[in-house]
């Protein structure tokens, strides 16, 4: 955390729970190796441009995985849902836009929390509303809760892959289809079949204030080689997209009614152990990046929305970002202008329990111009 916004904080932020206030002191303590640094350099004293954090958040008591953005509306605001993978300490906390945790919106102790994904104007019942979904991989459960307040939606957890212990949930992205509104969830497991790896849920009202899902699909390949853990959907578009770790990018058509060919298989090479977390940022209704994180190189790479002309699933790279966050699991961006960040913004879990708040402004700064 910058020094200025240290000084800033409040002394009331002592009373933190004791597991919290380990790690989140008055001032608000970021490891000083996840602060802000001037540019690194090369040997030969050159500007590496590697891109830094215009925030970097307090510290979670346990292990940073995956964020999640909710929006007010009219972009006044917005809340940064962030899990903690920990097992004893393992939550889904809040955070605002200068990095606080918002221990008021924060749910703990859950038990080893993995992704979390949110969805905001839908319909459940005769409920309009914003929903986030986290993964409880030590109790086999879907998460859902209600936004911005936290609200529990799935009476403790909605059971997923039969209780297979071999696939724990990890990975976990929310669909909405666009002709009915339909509300869907994707998750991964830690293990799982050659073929058949994610199972799709649809999420629908229970006619008592809370969700119920069913089991619409299983689909899509697996290499075997390590797990599947970070997922992103395109509502738009319409397709679905996963890491298949130390393989490449694959994707699917998101709706279950569209069959589960597989329709690319894409970033095969120059990555560096492991192909981790995914997100859309959209220019148009149908162009944009979709980013990836390379972990073992501590890079972003992106790579075209809407493929190449006349093929709409060749998906070519078209940057390669350094950026200070470390070994980053989960990513997630909005294109939506925000107090701070005019062009949008891109969070990014780093290690040692923190995220990491950059400008899509600095980011787009990085991105050569299209041939």
């Amino acid at each position: 955390m910058p020094a200025a916004r240290a000084a800033a904080l409040p002394a009331a932020r002592v009373l933190l729970p004791l597991a919290l206030a380990a790690t989140v002191t008055a001032g608000g303590c970021t490891p000083a190796s996840d602060r802000p640094r001037p540019e690194a350099t090369d040997r030969a004293g050159a500007v590496t441009d590697t891109l830094v954090p215009a925030v970097v958040t307090d510290t979670l008591p346990g292990d940073s995985d995956d964020p999640a953005i909710w929006i007010a509306p009219g972009g006044t605001d917005a809340r940064i849902l962030g899990t903690d993978k920990g097992d004893i300490t393992g939550g889904l906390y809040q955070f605002d836009l200068t990095g606080r945790i918002d221990l008021a919106h924060s749910v703990t102790p859950l038990q080893r929390m993995n992704n979390v994904d949110v969805r905001q104007g839908v319909v459940l019942g005769a409920d309009t509303l914003d929903v986030g979904a986290a993964t409880e991989r030590r109790r086999m459960m879907l998460r859902v809760f209600r936004l911005p307040n936290m609200r529990p939606l799935d009476q403790g957890g909605v059971p997923v892959f039969d209780g297979d212990r071999g696939r724990e949930p990890m990975g976990v992205a929310l669909y909405r289809r666009p002709r009915d509104g339909a509300l869907f969830a994707i998750v991964g497991g830690k293990g799982g079949p050659a073929e058949g790896y994610l199972w799709q849920y649809r999420l629908e009202g229970d006619g008592r204030g809370g969700v119920r899902a069913t089991m619409v699909r299983a689909f899509g390949r697996y290499s075997g080689r390590k797990e599947i853990e970070a997922i992103a959907v395109d509502d738009a578009l319409g397709y679905v997209y996963y890491s298949d770790e130390g393989v490449g990018v694959r994707k699917y058509h998101a709706d279950p009614d569209s069959g589960n060919a597989e329709l690319a298989l894409f970033a095969t090479t120059g990555v560096a152990e492991d192909h981790e977390g995914l997100a859309i940022y959209p220019t148009g209704p149908a162009t944009g990046y979709l980013l990836l994180s390379d972990q073992g190189a501590n890079r972003l790479q992106l790579f075209t929305r809407e493929g190449s002309p006349g093929a709409p699933h060749d998906h070519r790279r078209v940057a390669v970002i350094p950026v200070r966050a470390r070994e980053t699991d989960g990513l997630e961006v909005t294109a939506t202008p925000l107090p701070g960040f005019p062009q949008g913004l891109l969070v990014m879990m780093s290690n040692r329990g923190a995220f990491h708040y950059y400008n899509w402004r600095e980011v787009a700064k990085r991105i050569p111009p299209a041939r």
